[in-house]
């Protein structure tokens, strides 16, 4: 008979060499690798205020906060309360009247962009709105120059990734007509990246995530994995209006300012005006040939649509309306099929997309098969 194994397995969060624990955790918490920087004392001071308004931040935050894994064994990353922010402008907090989590943001409030997100609140139930919504203004209780916005807390629009052609068809819909939204009412985004478009992924993780470590769950104790966006409705948001202008009706929609994201946009100058309803145009073009055109397999439709949107003379650019016209027209001659139809990356080894065009070959099959039986 074996010798029993006197070894006991150690837990999830304790250094696996009790010996080295002194090393591997106290000499990082002593010398205050895990202390809150700067930024996160800023909102550790106006904790208390924003629960007497109704909103909770993570117990990091709280004023007396000690480190949950002080005089214990626990390994310090495996503890939510060692995360730090990665944005020193936003913070997650969790709305007492629902524990819905929600994001707030520290503006000035003499900014256009606390003005700009004022007046698109007016248009909170306008479906062609995809801006993301103010749920609420509160003033800083110690800087009269600054204000906190209240938005739903949201997550990057490609992550996860997209999976099928139908999945991006969608996310340019929305976007097209938040686009043509935005210029219908004088607004110029001016920011349009990569970084400055999120989405509600709440239908994707419905036992959450962290807000900080997205792909972890919400106590950081495992990777979570997301559902497949197809077949479940996820909105899409504009965010960051921190270099919109909002143009009275009567005016030209000129600007000046080589500012924004996309350092390729060509007539981006500090003192030439230009149009910036076409910088926009521009800006979702590009990014639109970036992140699937040139990324994916039978991508090729975009073209239709991007090559018009990014061509260097700013005049010779459709206009938003005209946008939404030429991709309406080009989703309505796309085959129903290809929408189901995987994400091939043009990355992808041929073996590979050998492979897993078989696959999606077979899920057609199976789909187009369940469909006829479903008639008979």
């Amino acid at each position: 008979m074996a010798a029993q194994d006197t070894h006991k397995r150690v837990p999830r969060g304790y250094p696996q060499n009790p010996n080295g624990a002194e090393s591997y955790m106290e000499i990082p918490t002593r010398t205050g690798a895990y202390d809150l920087i700067p930024s996160e004392v800023f909102w550790r001071e106006r904790y208390r205020h924003l629960k007497e308004a109704g909103y909770v931040l993570r117990p990091r935050y709280t004023p007396d906060w000690k480190p949950s894994w002080a005089d214990t064994e626990m390994l310090p990353n495996h503890r939510e309360d060692s995360v730090m922010l990665m944005n020193h402008q936003i913070i997650d907090a969790r709305r007492r009247e629902d524990n819905e989590r929600v994001a707030i943001k520290r503006v000035r409030s003499d900014t256009g962009e606390l003005d700009i997100m004022k007046f698109l609140s007016a248009f909170e139930d306008d479906n062609t709105n995809h801006t993301v919504p103010l749920l609420a203004v509160l003033p800083d209780p110690f800087d009269k120059q600054l204000s906190l916005m209240v938005m739903p807390f949201l997550r990057p629009f490609d992550d996860p990734e997209f999976t099928t052609i139908g999945e991006v068809v969608e996310f340019i819909d929305q976007m097209v007509e938040g686009l043509v939204f935005l210029h219908e009412h004088r607004i110029a985004h001016r920011d349009i990246a990569l970084a400055n478009i999120m989405m509600d992924a709440k239908p994707l993780y419905t036992d959450g995530y962290h807000p900080v470590w997205l792909q972890y769950s919400e106590d950081i104790s495992h990777v979570v994995a997301p559902l497949s966006r197809t077949g479940r409705s996820i909105r899409y948001f504009y965010i960051d209006f921190d270099l919109s202008i909002r143009f009275p009706d009567d005016a030209l929609p000129y600007a000046v300012g080589d500012v924004g994201r996309d350092a390729e946009v060509p007539e981006l100058s500090p003192d030439v005006p230009y149009d910036a309803f076409k910088v926009d145009i521009f800006a979702l073009g590009n990014l639109l040939r970036k992140e699937f055109e040139q990324r994916y397999n039978s991508m090729e439709f975009l073209r239709r649509l991007i090559d018009p949107m990014t061509r260097r003379q700013p005049e010779s650019r459709p206009t938003a309306d005209q946008i939404l016209v030429e991709w309406q027209s080009t989703r309505s001659e796309l085959n129903e099929s290809l929408f189901r139809w995987r994400l091939g990356p043009k990355s992808e080894p041929a073996i590979g997309r050998m492979f897993n065009d078989t696959v999606a070959v077979a899920r057609e099959g199976v789909y187009r098969l369940r469909k006829l039986v479903g008639t008979l």
